[in-house]
């Protein structure tokens, strides 16, 4: 059986931290990927909100508009509008 020797040891402990800078490089890579998918994420869902808070006021002013106009009739189920 071949003899382990310190020196041999001490190649392998280089070794082995040297993979685990690596690793801790890319480990590092990784978890900033990921933060910056959760930002984009949140920025889509951010967009996402105001798009629907926008419909929702453009809803509410056609409802306005709708009553102005005494239009609301119009959108129940009655006989089509025949202007005069």
């Amino acid at each position: 059986m071949a003899e382990i020797d310190g020196e041999l040891i001490y190649e392998l402990l280089k070794k082995i931290h040297q993979r685990m800078d690596k690793f801790d490089h890319a480990l590092g890579e990784v978890k900033h990927e990921i933060v910056a998918m959760r930002l984009q994420a949140l920025s889509t869902q951010t967009d996402i909100n105001n798009i629907y808070a926008v419909t929702s006021r453009i809803d509410d002013r056609l409802e306005r508009i709708e009553r102005r106009l005494d239009l609301h009739e119009l959108a129940e189920a009655q006989n089509p509008y025949e202007p005069k």
